[in-house]
């Protein structure tokens, strides 16, 4: 079905119907976007947890419509301030899992505050009482939760604390069994009560040090103490009759508007969707872009990241003159695709662009203690080469793949789209946007055409043009002659990941699509 969801004035959509819903209940009790987009993080982390939790980071961007304002949020962590290259010695990466990945304090729960005290209007305790319910009561084991659960059994089996939560008796939770987390329904009631300090300064942030450094990890509680995200000026560019906003650095998001860049410089209205020509033309520019960013992409504080030069008009140009008829190669390193990405339009036209994540499915695969927070590893995607623009040095951001997009026009939000997926997120977000703007297609049937992800999959060697079955076998030929290392997937393959967007039409109605690869639901009145 490509009908999407239409409200006449207020939509959620997020990759799990019950965190929607939960976003919802808020604004039906009066709270704006904002309010509703902390329900669905919270309830994200909840219903959930094999993508997202208290124990890993997340991006926001936001428009106020009362004075007009997008801003971002960059609610991702720094390493600890004892961490160092030197303590990885003999190693030639960090270890990807396990207790040696925690090396990042969790950013998003201080990201909770920064979005409530700058827009909100309702407290932290209203907006987390569906996710302490759900954490509290259970809610139904979710066929994408048993999935992750099924393919990560040896990862959970590893920390007895994990094992007994997310494989009770050993056992994976049956597809809609009651799943209960009285562990972390504690820690959220806590934060609820008492707030962000309690996670960063108070028994929270002492328990999950003092546990981590039981096992041997170098997080401290004076790293916990002194985190703070920030408010930052989000990045933008044109395409069309749109401008396009994305967070900057460390965040990959510039990848997207360098993309779209690349591409204004051709005329879809003379190439047909679906065919080799698009296919091939949205591939190639992809690689142009990622090959740019992985020479740059770091902590800004560390590295000064050109950013004038990879957004100027001449430089897409002179990239996008250089796209062959043949496919060209581009080295990237794997990187983890696990993330939950979500929206929330209100009726006063306040408008959240968001999106949250572990790193990997699961994590590290760790749980800190008796907090029910499994913690993230995204710090293990820092390089030990000290020459690497995004080598591992103490208080210092890493490389983020995540990047919550925003599309406007005449000043006001239009789309608001984004995915999960790591090295897959700038490449879905492009098909999206130009299916959307270039083709007229609306949320549900952009979401559900075929996609295509290019680079390595996890523990693969080789670079390759992952494609589903269900794209024209002329298409496919002409990608495999043009040396596409084409490999056919099934229809709706969970390896595309997993994107939502809304559309805020000419009429003001707004139309919400979900990805039909997982649990997601649009929810609008």
């Amino acid at each position: 079905m490509n009908q999407s969801i239409i409200g006449t004035r207020q939509m959620v959509v997020s990759p799990h119907y019950l965190a929607s819903m939960a976003g919802n209940q808020i604004l039906q009790k009066g709270g704006n976007a904002f309010d509703a987009a902390v329900a669905v993080s919270g309830c994200l982390a909840v219903v959930y947890p094999h993508m997202t939790g208290l124990g890993g980071d997340s991006f926001w961007l936001t428009y106020r419509n009362k004075d007009k304002t997008i801003r971002a949020y960059n609610g991702s962590g720094r390493s600890g301030g004892k961490v160092t290259r030197g303590a990885f010695a003999g190693k030639s990466s960090i270890p990807f899992r396990g207790i040696e990945s925690i090396i990042t304090v969790p950013g998003m729960v201080d990201s909770w505050d920064a979005i409530l005290n700058e827009y909100g209007s309702m407290t932290l305790a209203e907006v987390l009482e569906p996710a302490i319910d759900y954490a509290e009561h259970g809610f139904p084991f979710s066929e994408d939760q048993h999935f992750n659960t099924k393919i990560n059994t040896k990862l959970l089996s590893e920390t007895p604390i994990t094992s007994d939560i997310y494989m009770p008796n050993g056992k994976i939770p049956e597809i809609g069994e009651r799943f209960i987390q009285k562990d972390l329904a504690r820690t959220l009631s806590a934060i609820s009560e008492f707030g962000r300090d309690i996670f960063y300064k108070g028994e929270v942030a002492q328990a999950i040090v003092s546990y981590l450094q039981g096992q041997g990890g170098l997080l401290t509680e004076e790293d916990f103490a002194s985190h703070h995200g920030e408010w930052v000026t989000p990045i933008s560019a044109t395409y069309r009759d749109y401008t396009m906003y994305q967070v900057p650095p460390n965040s990959q998001g510039f990848i997207g508007l360098l993309v779209l860049n690349i591409l204004e410089n051709y005329d879809f209205g003379k190439i047909k969707h679906g065919s080799f020509e698009y296919y091939h033309l949205l591939v190639e520019a992809i690689k142009k872009g990622i090959h740019e960013r992985n020479q740059v992409l770091t902590d800004p504080e560390f590295f000064d990241i050109p950013l004038d030069r990879l957004l100027s008009k001449t430089f897409a140009k002179e990239l996008a003159s250089s796209i062959d008829v043949n496919s060209n190669e581009v080295q990237s390193p794997s990187m983890g695709s696990d993330t939950a990405y979500a929206a929330v339009v209100d009726k006063e036209g306040n408008a959240v662009s968001f999106i949250q994540s572990l790193y990997f499915e699961y994590g590290s695969g760790v749980v800190a203690g008796n907090t029910g927070i499994i913690m993230q590893n995204r710090g293990s995607f820092f390089s030990l080469d000290p020459e690497h623009v995004n080598t591992l040095e103490p208080n210092k951001r890493t490389f983020h793949t995540l990047m919550p997009a925003m599309a406007c026009k005449d000043g006001k939000p239009r789309i608001l789209y984004g995915t999960q997926g790591g090295e897959g997120q700038p490449q879905t977000q492009t098909a999206i946007i130009t299916r959307m703007i270039d083709y007229g297609m609306e949320p549900q049937q952009a979401l559900n055409e075929p996609r295509f992800v290019w680079g390595k999959t996890w523990g693969e060697e080789t670079q390759e043009l992952k494609i589903e079955d269900r794209v024209d076998e002329k298409s496919v030929t002409e990608l495999k002659q043009a040396k596409h290392q084409v490999n056919i997937v099934n229809s709706f393959d969970k390896v595309m990941g997993q994107a939502q967007a809304i559309l805020i039409d000419d009429q003001g109605f707004l139309k919400g699509g979900v990805d039909p690869r997982g649990n997601g639901a649009s929810v609008g009145i």
